[in-house]
């Protein structure tokens, strides 16, 4: 039998894995999960990669699989040798890395962790003996607290949901978790579609239901120009079988469902803050309202919760309002009842980092959302405080932060600039935002920015004003990830009040 047949049949746990050789490109989290699974199937398993967790480097011997630890800035000697059937990389490695170029010329059927697991996600069944629902959740900004919210409002209606994927449960974790779901809900990033568009008919996921929540520039480097940006994300939408969600507020999600080949009957499902139409949720006098997942939708609605319940838990900025909505749209196409949503969100809380209130003293706001890692997310925090001292810079992934300046940049009453390069910020704002007031964090100081950031802000934010922490961009210049950026600023925050009310208790104050 021919490797490509072989492949071929491969669409099931129970199916022949044995003997199989599969070299695994990296040893993340992902990439772990990868070797695990192969080695419970019984596959020849070869791990390659530049660095290793000590755990995960002591359990590969343990479970029977081989790992080669050195540079792949070219294909190693021990993978040629190998003569892999497979190849299957971690999210992390890009369309123009030496070794996936290799594989893709070499012939060698090039996998992510994800066909993984849909061609053995019948481990665990359901009483019916079929395997779970996937519901697929991407875009630029807001997937993660998407796929939170979604498997929060399905278990709330009573089903077996488990978020997993980008959100980082790795799918073939939640695969062979012998509780068993009925639902997976699944975040793909942009680097996990891409690999997923390289599948094979047999390896093609053939989701529920779907949503790309938006679409700006990010993570050109690794995809090499938007178009192939937009392209992986579109792929999300792929053979859906009932709803596909996009947001009406959004063209380019538009388009996506437009172009997108779905299993017939599938519906495009859309949602935005204005007043929905027929098949589209929003949002009417202060309520957010279903017009999609009801008989009589030409003439009527259905309540979901209103804006007054979410601002009581903290859920009520614009952007976290359309996750809601695009949460809600993707519960209500398995069934969960507005009654069970309502109840959900009373109680769902939003992860730390994301638009997340740190501190209120002495008049000013301090609001921590490190996890705007790219413009579009910023963009939203910016809305949603309108006025505030910006704290901006980074990584900037190849992106050009200028757009975001000239929209926004003016609304903020200044802005702090971080970020080992930072010429390119201070560029946009002497161009497009000119009056802002800007203060620049050098680079050198490390280990104390957020010491510095603080101080700053402290000095020219107005009465009753936010200072917001909105890098749009990433964070690993500076910091070992956007939640170390984040911790490093609410720990300056508490200790810049606590030396506040150390000085007022003394009688002194800090010195200008």
């Amino acid at each position: 039998m021919s490797t490509e047949s072989r492949l071929a049949g491969l669409t099931s746990w129970n199916a022949d894995w044995r003997g199989l050789r599969v070299a695994v490109l990296g040893l993340s989290m992902t990439g772990f999960s990868v070797a695990d699974t192969l080695a419970e199937l019984g596959a020849d398993v070869l791990v390659l990669s530049e660095s290793a967790e000590e755990e995960y480097a002591r359990l590969l011997p343990v479970i029977g699989v081989r790992l080669e630890l050195g540079s792949l800035a070219e294909v190693p000697a021990a993978l040629a040798a190998f003569e892999a059937d497979v190849v299957i990389a971690s999210p992390g490695f890009s369309p123009s890395h030496p070794v996936i170029v290799w594989a893709r010329e070499s012939g060698i059927a090039l996998w992510g962790d994800i066909e993984l697991a849909w061609r053995v996600r019948d481990k665990v069944t359901r009483a019916d003996g079929t395997p779970a629902d996937w519901v697929l959740i991407t875009g630029t900004n807001g997937k993660t607290t998407t796929t939170q919210l979604t498997a929060s409002l399905l278990v709330e209606g009573g089903l077996r949901a488990a978020p997993c994927g980008n959100i980082g449960v790795p799918v073939l974790d939640a695969v062979r978790d012998p509780a068993g779901f009925d639902v997976l809900v699944v975040e793909l990033s942009s680097h996990q579609l891409w690999y997923l568009g390289l599948s094979s008919p047999e390896g093609e996921l053939l989701p529920y239901s779907t949503v790309c929540l938006n679409l700006a520039d990010d993570h050109l480097v690794w995809h090499g120009n938007a178009e192939a940006y937009r392209d992986a994300k579109a792929l999300v939408y792929r053979n859906t079988r009932v709803a596909c969600v996009y947001n009406k507020s959004d063209e380019a999600t538009r388009r996506m469902v437009e172009e997108a080949d779905v299993i017939e009957g599938a519906r495009a499902i859309g949602f935005d803050l204005g007043t929905p139409g027929p098949s589209d949720l929003g949002v009417v006098d202060g309520l957010l309202v279903d017009r999609a997942f009801l008989d009589d939708r030409d003439r009527s609605a259905l309540e979901l919760t209103t804006l007054a319940d979410l601002e009581r838990v903290g859920l009520v900025a614009p952007h976290i309002v359309q996750n809601i909505l695009a949460a809600s749209a993707l519960a209500r196409s398995l069934g969960v009842e507005p009654e069970s949503i309502h109840a959900a969100l009373q109680k769902f809380r939003l992860d730390p980092h994301r638009i997340q209130v740190i501190a209120r003293h002495a008049g000013v706001t301090w609001v921590d959302d490190s996890k705007a890692t790219n413009p579009h997310a910023a963009a939203s925090s910016l809305r949603a405080y309108p006025g505030a001292v910006w704290v901006v810079g980074g990584d900037l992934k190849g992106v050009d932060i200028a757009d975001l300046v000239a929209e926004v940049g003016g609304t903020a009453r200044a802005a702090v600039v971080i970020g080992v390069e930072r010429d390119e910020v201070l560029a946009a704002f002497r161009r497009h935002a000119p009056a802002v007031p800007v203060f620049e964090v050098d680079a050198g100081e490390t280990g104390q920015v957020m010491n510095r950031v603080v101080e700053i802000a402290a000095g020219i934010v107005d009465d009753e004003g936010t200072v917001l922490l909105a890098p749009a961009a990433a964070s690993f210049d500076q910091f070992s990830g956007y939640a170390d950026r984040g911790h490093r600023f609410a720990e300056a925050v508490r200790d810049w009040i606590d030396r506040g009310s150390a000085d007022d208790a003394g009688g002194s104050h800090p010195a200008d």
